[in-house]
């Protein structure tokens, strides 16, 4: 592991950087991914394959796509972008919160997926039985649903961590060439020389990738064979 220390200042940026934006974009996703999950779940309303699809579109669409229409949206000039940067001073377009934005908006389908198919195996008879006790629906939510779909939170949150982690092409689109995280430093790295340091970390980077994503895929196995 001593290659570790030869990493430049700037692959020391990037891994600093890859982990603050996976971060950000993992816990901006957990609140509106469970409500989306939940209202996909539970919900009966026209329109509802309309909104499944939108949810799951960035999975669908090439990420040249999801990046560029990222960039029309939240860029300075774009229609939310405009808004967030003159009232709330929000800046997206070239800065690290770009990056988190471009991450979160890849990772929200599989942290709503996970979250969706821990909610749809809770057995309803038990949020029933604490109405019937005079608990009111955000009670039964935090008492028993919570508890219960929390493998599916943590198996979301996984899987939009390593997500967010390993974005590149969508968050070229809206950073700058000096804001680097550690998949586009790999990138630039390979496309200058074949440095060994660089194919030593995108090594760590894939076994790293495959055991978060085996780890969110054991969860969710785990419950729902606890509930048959």
């Amino acid at each position: 592991m001593s290659w570790l220390l030869d990493l430049t200042p700037d692959e020391w940026n990037a891994v600093r950087l890859s982990i603050k934006v996976a971060t950000v974009a993992m816990i901006a996703s957990l609140p509106p991914g469970i409500l989306i999950a939940l209202v996909l779940a539970r919900g009966r309303f026209w329109g509802k394959t309309l909104l499944n699809g939108l949810v799951h579109l960035p999975l669908i669409l090439p990420p040249v796509v999801t990046g560029y229409l990222l960039l029309l949206t939240f860029g300075r000039r774009g229609p939310a972008g405009a808004f967030l940067a003159e009232h709330f001073g929000i800046v997206f377009s070239f800065r690290w919160t770009g990056a988190a934005l471009a991450c979160a908006v890849m990772g929200f389908p599989l942290m709503v997926r996970a979250v969706r198919l821990s909610i749809e195996a809770v057995d309803r008879k038990m949020e029933a039985a604490a109405g019937t006790l005079g608990a009111n629906p955000v009670w039964v939510f935090a008492t028993i649903t919570l508890p219960l779909i929390l493998p599916g939170i943590l198996s979301g949150l996984l899987f939009a961590f390593a997500t967010s982690f390993d974005e590149i092409i969508v968050s070229l689109f809206i950073t700058n060439p000096y804001l680097k995280t550690l998949p586009v430093q790999i990138f630039s790295s390979i496309t200058r020389d074949a440095d060994p340091t660089v194919a030593a970390v995108g090594t760590i980077l894939l076994c790293a990738t495959t055991i978060l994503i085996g780890g969110g895929m054991l969860l969710l196995g785990r419950e729902r064979k606890g509930r048959l």
